[in-house]
């Protein structure tokens, strides 16, 4: 399976979800601003600001890491610390939100937030840092001398 066009796909979605979650929450808040809503004595006012503030948030959070997806795409390289630290807590926000959603709003939301949690996941795998081999007798791998060369058995 190619790596490029997974990242890439999966950077659409994350995009298309920091877009839809930037108007949803755009569209709460102008809903409670006009319905006069008001929860636990919090004015309107304030609840259409945390909307809009919440919206604003969750958007730049979701289109940084879908930028994060496509600059990997594009490179085809793995990324650094910061992006991978990125990845992985879009993944468990993904994760948490999938298994609240199943209750809240539905099946098909919680499939959704699974396609787009595996989407973060396989490109993690597929972009995982290569582990050295080990030997197969089971010996521990020899240190190079200062040259960078390998000890000769004659040295060792």
């Amino acid at each position: 399976m190619a790596r490029r066009p997974v990242a890439v796909v999966a950077a659409i979605v994350l995009l298309g979800e920091a877009l839809g979650i930037v108007l949803i929450n755009w569209f709460m808040g102008r809903l409670v601003d006009r319905q006069n809503m008001s929860l636990g004595g919090v004015s309107s006012d304030t609840m259409r600001n945390s909307t809009y503030v919440m919206g604003g948030v969750s958007g730049f959070y979701l289109a940084v890491c879908g930028v994060a997806l496509l600059l990997i795409g594009i490179r085809d390289r793995a990324p650094g610390r910061f992006g991978r630290i990125l990845l992985i807590s879009c993944a468990v926000v993904h994760g948490v939100l999938g298994a609240l959603t199943v209750g809240l709003v539905g099946w098909t939301a919680f499939a959704f937030m699974m396609v787009v949690l595996a989407l973060i996941v396989l490109v993690l795998m597929m972009y995982a840092p290569a582990r050295p081999a080990e030997p197969e007798d089971g010996e521990p791998a020899e240190a190079p001398t200062e040259n960078g060369t390998p000890p000769s058995p004659a040295t060792a």
